[in-house]
């Protein structure tokens, strides 16, 4: 596990404001030690904290409690995760936060990078605001200003949470025309699945 937060998340496990890398592995005591001395060569001037940070984020990390008392007292709270390589990801972060800051009305923007491969990373992006009119546009507003600098940047339009329906919005603009227009062309060919009873029927008759 290798999850680095900026200074605004790394507060909910104890690291006072500051961005706080947690690296937690699982191996033979040969291979564990590689992975932290790898990690204290790419990390040359980052100070070591506590390893109880690491058991902190274990216990709580799917505690989302804070989002559901942020909603209560009438805040427009989402996530929204995206992935680039290491070269752009540095910009993404710095340009999304600053585009959502200016948003009427926000009052929070955060991410941390949860998932890392040799060639990038994701980033994970939580917003929080409370509108000055409709939550709906400061909710696409938030949306349109992490999507739009992370495209124009290069990134991808998701990790690993799919596309669905809010992003679908984008789509065009992420793929470009000609391969938006292949898709679309691919998925109106494919014949849909008949959802008659006796279709159904004999699909669960064939399973058998």
């Amino acid at each position: 596990m290798l999850r680095l937060y900026d200074g605004r998340e790394s507060e909910r496990y104890g690291g006072e404001g500051r961005s706080v890398l947690l690296v937690f592995d699982e191996a033979e005591r040969a291979l564990l030690d590689a992975t932290l001395q790898i990690v204290a060569e790419e990390c040359p001037d980052a100070d070591p904290l506590d390893a109880a940070l690491v058991d902190t984020w274990l216990a709580h990390r799917n505690d989302v409690s804070q989002l559901g008392a942020a909603l209560e007292r009438g805040f427009v709270v989402d996530t929204c995760e995206i992935a680039g390589r290491w070269s752009v990801l540095p910009a993404i972060y710095d340009r999304a936060c600053a585009a959502v800051s200016e948003i009427p009305g926000a009052k929070l923007i955060s991410a941390h990078q949860s998932h890392a491969y040799p060639e990038g990373a994701c980033l994970y992006f939580t917003f929080a605001g409370v509108p000055e009119d409709d939550p709906d546009q400061f909710y696409l507003a938030a949306w349109d200003a992490i999507t739009r600098t992370t495209l124009a940047a290069g990134g991808a339009l998701s990790h690993h949470h799919g596309v669905g329906l809010n992003r679908a919005r984008y789509l065009e603009e992420s793929l470009g025309a000609p391969a938006f227009a292949m898709l679309t062309a691919l998925k109106r060919a494919t014949p849909q699945a008949s959802s008659t009873p006796e279709a159904s029927a004999s699909r669960r008759h064939s399973a058998r």
